[in-house]
């Protein structure tokens, strides 16, 4: 009898606690809005976090939310890239503005040639833990370590490093400018910049804040902070120099190069521009005038015979 009573018992509370359950899961149910699955389904799942969301999931969401709030300004999917925001658009009804393409840009031009190596670091191969440590291959405290975080960070094998120059490149095919590699350097010498009109931008490939002489000391193609590019820029205003090293806002360049033939190191480099032409040489003009202290000789005429 005994046991029975117990069954009866148990049976009771488990027929309470599921109508509990059930009850509770009606009140508290979080219903999705069935939108942000349908935006996710377009989305690359590249789960690289470049949008500034927790993977495509929370991009979806933040998606959803931001049409509720009338505008999607502000929101793009580095990797699936305009196409990509038009389907998301598409589906939710809004309008998206198109966007400028951008890739990932390595503001270091401190090779081996450069930028000669004055130590040995046989330690972990990572530039977290030699900046960590306070310390690096050679006496530039601003440029980059070479160890290929920014690689290990890339999930579209779009940089590499170069082993004649030690540093990272980037294969501008593959880029999607999701900012993975940016994120990875501890120096901070990626940036996701602009691509430009025909994949064409002017960059200052240094990131040396030191005054000159002591940026010329470590490295032969660092900038020193002389003004030269800002000063022939002055119509445009498109170069700032600020601690001591120059930049170009991508936005403002006009891609006329003077900033290029000022530079004194070099530091300013035009990518995908097509070679300058030769300038052409100033022909000499002979001088026929006589020399004022010059002699001159009175040629007779032959006489007629």
């Amino acid at each position: 009898m005994s046991l029975i009573l117990a069954i009866i018992a148990l049976g009771a509370i488990g027929l309470i606690a599921a109508l509990l359950l059930y009850f509770a899961s009606r009140k508290f149910a979080v219903h999705e809005d069935e939108r942000i699955g349908q935006v996710g389904a377009v989305l690359p799942q590249a789960n690289c976090g470049g949008c500034g969301f927790p993977g495509c999931a929370g991009f979806a969401g933040a998606c959803v939310k931001a049409a509720d709030a009338g505008s999607l300004e502000g929101l793009l999917c580095p990797v699936g890239g305009q196409p990509v925001m038009e389907q998301v658009a598409e589906i939710l009804g809004m309008a998206v503005e198109a966007s400028a393409p951008k890739v990932a840009v390595v503001r270091c031009n401190g090779s081996c040639e450069n930028r000669p190596r004055l130590v040995q670091f046989d330690g972990a191969p990572s530039c977290k833990v030699q900046q960590m440590i306070g310390m690096g291959e050679t006496g530039c405290s601003y440029g980059c370590y070479g160890c290929g975080d920014c690689v290990a960070a890339c999930q579209f094998d779009a940089i590499h490093i170069n082993p004649e120059t030690l540093l990272p490149e980037v294969d501008e095919e593959k880029c999607t400018a999701c900012g993975a590699c940016a994120k990875a350097c501890p120096r901070q010498i990626i940036e996701v910049r602009l691509k430009g009109p025909k994949n064409r931008r002017m960059v200052v490939l240094c990131n040396n804040k030191d005054k000159g002489a002591i940026a010329n000391k470590w490295c032969k193609a660092s900038c020193i902070g002389c003004g030269k590019c800002v000063k022939v820029c002055e119509k445009f205003e498109a170069i700032t120099l600020t601690k001591n090293l120059a930049y170009i806002d991508a936005e403002k360049c006009k891609l006329c190069r003077k900033c290029e033939e000022a530079c004194p190191k070099g530091a300013i480099h035009a990518i995908n521009m097509p070679p300058r032409k030769p300038k052409a040489e100033t022909p000499s003009i002979p001088n026929t005038q006589s020399t004022p202290n010059a002699p001159t000789q009175n040629v007779e005429p032959s006489k007629a015979e």
